[in-house]
């Protein structure tokens, strides 16, 4: 797992490093995700409808448009989503607070398995509807391109979104490093100070009074009683 420290990042405030950042794995199947979304939602928005003997247009998978609805619109979900979490990713290390880094993690890890499992039921829903889809229905095998990219590239998503969310729960994984954080960072509240819990000594300086004493000054004059 690359870098250190709380959730997989560094010490808040450090300088980005866009090559590295590029680099790492995580965001590498965030830009296949991105990618494979465009393909999945255009392919069924541009050529996903053809109008056989009619004016109505008819989705390419057997004439079923909730199926061409559910892959445009999870199509379209994912590349925005891709787009929010890049960002995410790049702010990421400037997160000074655990708390705000831990719920950004668990938002990754909720959302990126729930997307690897509507990838892989559109995937299930639109090959049932293409192998149902009859030769008739599409004539001069209008739009089967389209169709199968969208299924080929709903395929491909369930392996990048269950890599993010494998990626995420590792980052969870990695906890926090406590002592890259003070409790202002926390608590989001400034450090107090504790009450010393050690034996409180007195100074060494002290004002004593002299105790008193029987003995006096031999050099000191005394009265002696006459003797008649």
């Amino acid at each position: 797992m690359d870098g250190v420290g709380s959730f997989g990042a560094g010490r808040a405030g450090a300088a980005f490093d866009p090559i590295a950042f590029i680099q790492q794995p995580q965001t590498i199947l965030r830009i296949l995700s991105w990618i494979f979304s465009i393909v999945v939602f255009g392919s069924i928005i541009n050529e996903g409808y053809v109008n056989h003997g009619s004016e109505r247009l008819y989705c390419v998978f057997n004439k079923n448009n909730n199926a061409c609805n559910y892959g445009t619109t999870i199509g379209l979900i994912a590349f925005l989503a891709c787009i929010f979490f890049i960002i995410l990713d790049m702010k990421f290390q400037q997160i000074s607070s655990i708390k705000d880094r831990k719920k950004a993690v668990m938002l990754d890890i909720g959302f990126s398995g729930f997307w690897a499992f509507l990838w892989f039921v559109g995937f299930c829903f639109l090959a049932n509807q293409w192998q149902r889809t009859t030769p008739d229905m599409l004539p001069l095998n209008q739009g089967a391109d389209a169709a199968r990219a969208a299924i080929t590239f709903s395929f491909f998503s369930i392996f990048t979104w269950a890599g993010l969310t494998a990626r995420a729960v590792q980052k969870y994984m990695l906890g926090t490093d406590m002592n890259l954080f003070t409790t202002e960072h926390v608590d989001g509240n400034p450090p107090i100070q504790p009450y010393p819990t050690g034996p409180i000594t007195e100074p060494n300086d002290t004002y004593q009074s002299p105790p008193f004493t029987e003995n006096l000054d031999s050099t000191a004059p005394t009265y002696q009683v006459p003797i008649y």
